[in-house]
């Protein structure tokens, strides 16, 4: 089969590769569809995403078909349309003993640490797929996306009725909105691009947009009536974006860094205790969030539809990237589509696979 590796900063090959084996106990083998780009994949092209190695596939963004399953599966059966929840964690560490799986101490999340799904077959553990029957691939693509969002919102608390501040207008912010959105937040949208401002109020509908720049905090502080927002989420993954966004936050606020960046992050301790603020991580999301985004996306509560700018198939992403990670380009999100035509699949493998899991 083949799948796409990034060998090593800049540059995307389509190689030739064995077939999964068939899956074993509690494991699954599935057909990628379709996958989303995301500011991780962009960051790892750029040479510029921590807790990176080369060579490696990218791709943790997945919406699946599930084509066979392993010894002990009943969760899902062949056939079945997922998203994939990318984050393999131990299951005994102190993290995950308490619930916190997505910051297990051994976790490997996949196309970070472990090779991830920009190929034609990946096989995975049973309980990291997640079940729709209604929604499209390319939806189920986007799950993932948003639970970064709603987990971030989640670690913020209570946040209904105050201001919050969505900094950065990418896929994870926007998905940081909509939930902030849904929890009963007012939101402010501030980014530097005048067109993303645009579709945050045309298309999410947050309350107020705000460039970013010097005058922002004037901005604000007139849009709050002098308060500033009492929740600010920083979703660029910039220096100056997040050691700016203390001086954004009001007093008594909460800051919740979404985004990271390979370095220090440095503020003044006097002016951050003067104003008691509460300073927070926020690393991917956990199961639970996977099964409520598909229930808000089946019920219509949250659309990502008219956030996919950019299309392609993933074999044309070597020539694409390049060209997405251009800020003129426009990219709000870019998805790509694995053929499905068999045309590099060797003679029998579909009788193969089928084989695994006879009808009759």
């Amino acid at each position: 089969m083949k799948h796409v590796v990034l060998t090593e900063p800049g540059r995307l090959e389509v190689s030739q590769v064995e077939y999964p084996a068939e899956p074993g106990f509690g494991q699954v083998l599935v057909r990628i569809v379709a996958a989303g780009i995301c500011g991780t994949d962009m960051h790892a092209f750029r040479g510029k995403q921590p807790f990176f190695s080369y060579p490696r596939v990218l791709g943790h963004e997945l919406g699946v078909e599930v084509a066979a399953v392993g010894p002990g599966v009943s969760r899902v059966k062949p056939g079945d349309r997922c998203a994939v929840e990318p984050y393999l964690n131990c299951g005994h560490c102190i993290a995950c003993r308490r619930g916190k799986s997505n910051c297990c101490v051994k976790l490997s999340v996949m196309g970070v640490h472990v090779d991830g799904g920009f190929g034609e077959y990946l096989q995975l553990p049973a309980e990291k797929l997640h079940v729709s029957s209604q929604l499209t691939f390319e939806q189920l693509a986007l799950v993932e996306t948003l639970g970064i969002g709603a987990h971030a919102v989640n670690r913020a608390g209570a946040i209904g009725g105050e201001w919050a501040l969505v900094i950065g207008s990418g896929p994870i912010g926007l998905g940081v909105m909509q939930f902030a959105k849904a929890a009963g937040a007012r939101v402010i949208a501030m980014d530097m691009n005048p067109a993303r401002l645009d579709f945050c109020r045309g298309q999410i509908g947050v309350e107020a947009v705000v460039p970013a720049g010097e005058k922002a905090a004037a901005e604000l502080a007139d849009i709050t009536g002098g308060d500033m927002p009492t929740a600010v989420f920083d979703a660029t993954g910039h220096a100056g974006s997040m050691m700016g966004a203390f001086n954004l936050t009001a007093s008594g606020g909460t800051l919740v860094f979404v985004g990271l960046f390979r370095g220090d992050v440095t503020f003044s301790d006097p002016e951050f205790h003067r104003r008691e603020l509460t300073l927070l991580a926020s690393r991917n999301s956990t199961a639970a969030d996977f099964s409520r985004i598909i229930d808000l996306v089946e019920r219509g509560l949250v659309d990502t539809r008219p956030w996919v700018t950019h299309r392609a198939s993933l074999w044309e992403l070597p020539g694409k990237m390049s060209e997405w990670i251009d800020p003129s380009a426009g990219v709000i999100k870019a998805v790509v589509s694995v053929p499905t035509d068999g045309g590099s699949r060797p003679a029998g493998e579909f009788a193969r696979i089928e084989k695994l899991n006879p009808t009759d």
